[in-house]
């Protein structure tokens, strides 16, 4: 009898502690999933100007809103390839040097930024992404392709990136490229300056 009541308190025992280890697991993903407060607060310029930095390639559209053009910006360096890739997209979402028009919409933010075990990034980014989107295929394909081109450039591990819209999958930004899965990198749409 005391033999079964042993074995029945250590298996409550391994179970408590299967379930504690699951919730811990599950609480870190979410930890990792939490959506970026949009833009950081800025300190002091001398703190910002501290801040190390990389050179990272950019995508904007060209004047004529045609193509991509790569644009060296630097960017802050951050510990990680997850606070990396959020940095590289931020950088991204922010409006385009002159003359390059800006190809993201109008009030976009980065919502959360992460990395599957097999490589694959998710950019969730704010509804004003879809929405405030002018339409039309090659605009939508310039917009697509400036997020994944900028990832996958710039984070050589990454091959492959799925964008998300308000936190969930989304078919298309504005009707015409399909977001349904990750994209790899291309570059037919890039044109030097």
């Amino acid at each position: 009898m005391k033999r079964r009541t042993y074995l029945q308190i250590g298996a409550g025992i391994v179970v408590i502690g299967l379930l504690a280890w699951a919730v811990s697991r599950g609480l870190e993903r979410l930890a990792g999933l939490q959506p970026e407060s949009g833009a950081a607060e800025t300190g002091t310029t001398a703190a910002a100007a501290s801040v190390p930095r990389i050179t990272a390639t950019l995508y904007y559209g060209s004047a004529d809103g045609q193509s991509l053009v790569p644009v060296r910006r630097e960017v802050p360096l951050a510990e990680g390839l997850v606070p990396q890739g959020r940095e590289i997209v931020g950088a991204q979402l922010q409006e385009a040097p002159s003359p390059f028009v800006s190809v993201i919409p109008e009030g976009t933010t980065l919502r959360a930024f992460y990395v599957t075990d097999r490589g694959d990034a998710f950019v969730d980014l704010s509804p004003e992404a879809s929405s405030r989107h002018p339409g039309g295929s090659s605009t939508e394909l310039l917009t697509v392709y400036a997020i994944v081109n900028a990832v996958t450039a710039n984070l050589p591990t990454i091959q492959r990136v799925q964008i998300l819209i308000d936190g969930r999958e989304a078919d298309t930004l504005a009707g015409h490229v399909d977001l349904r899965r990750p994209l790899q990198q291309d570059l037919s749409l890039v044109r030097e300056p």
